[in-house]
């Protein structure tokens, strides 16, 4: 414990310098490499717990992607989803609109899964105000044009609810997403959504987690991840040949502003994408697929 208070200082010091530098120069290589080495020690000696911030419309090109993977489906088709980590329905609400919105011919066979029975059920309530606003720190509506909170919510007042079009059909689950029982509850799934609470495990459970999760794809299915750890997650990828899915990788990679911002002082903070490195498509990309033949 010795070491704490100067650590402190040391971490402070280049905290004030970092915010002062132009981004230009935060930029460059030699920065970059700086970052990552305050990056790691902010991993390394910060104890990580969950956190259930989050936003409506979180992620845009993410939301894109999703539905131009969806898009592909035939007329009428089935699609499941298992959209883990669900927090208060934020993240799912989001993506049933994009997608409903895009093909509302499509039969959607959802499952929603939180580890806290308090905030499933308010996510399941589909009701935000004010107050709930507060779990999160900030509102969770702050994101949205006044058009997309009339399409997406009937209001009455302050208060909002999720119309009964988008949250139709949720199947809600209390559960651990690293429960290796989980495949049997919720089965195959044609895309899951597995996005920011890996990055708030350690490494090692994190991984244990993930590696559990990609189980739930089906062959030809997709994942996204985002929120994780990169090293954690370039590991796994490789490990069980992830095929990175190439669209909107830069975009979504900056698409969430808070995480680019926390970099490198707060261990979900997200590096910046460096298309030098090897294998940066498998180390950067937030979707991918599961290959037919595996």
């Amino acid at each position: 414990m010795a070491g704490q208070p100067i650590r402190d200082f040391y971490m402070r010091v280049n905290q004030a310098v970092w915010r002062r530098l132009p981004s230009a120069l935060r930029d460059t290589r030699l920065l970059r490499w700086h970052g990552t080495l305050l990056h790691d020690m902010v991993c390394r000696h910060r104890k990580r717990q969950q956190y259930f911030g989050t936003f409506f419309l979180r992620n845009r090109p993410e939301l894109e992607l999703i539905r131009r993977l969806t898009d592909l489906k035939p007329p009428d088709g089935d699609v499941r989803i298992a959209v883990l980590g669900c927090s208060i329905g934020a993240e799912i609400y989001s993506v049933l609109w994009t997608i409903r919105s895009a093909r509302p011919d499509l039969k959607l066979r959802v499952w929603a899964v939180d580890i806290s029975p308090e905030i499933l059920d308010v996510a399941a309530r589909a009701t935000y105000s004010d107050e709930t606003s507060g779990l999160v720190g900030s509102s969770i509506f702050e994101r949205l044009t006044n058009g997309e909170l009339q399409e997406l919510f009937d209001w009455n007042g302050r208060t909002a609810t999720v119309k009964p079009w988008i949250r139709a059909g949720i199947n809600w689950h209390c559960g651990d997403a690293g429960d290796p029982g989980l495949i049997a509850i919720l089965g195959p799934q044609d895309l899951v959504l597995a996005s920011n609470f890996l990055c708030h495990m350690e490494p090692a459970a994190a991984e244990k987690c993930l590696r559990n999760i990609a189980k739930l794809v089906t062959r030809g299915g997709y994942l996204f991840v985002t929120g994780v750890d990169l090293d954690v997650r370039f590991k796994v990828a490789k490990d069980l040949g992830w095929e990175p899915v190439p669209e909107l990788i830069r975009e979504i990679h900056d698409g969430d502003p808070i995480v680019r911002r926390d970099w490198p002082w707060e261990w979900w903070g997200l590096e910046p994408l460096d298309d030098k490195k090897r294998d940066w498509q498998l180390r950067y990309a937030a979707a991918y697929r599961r290959s037919a033949a595996d």
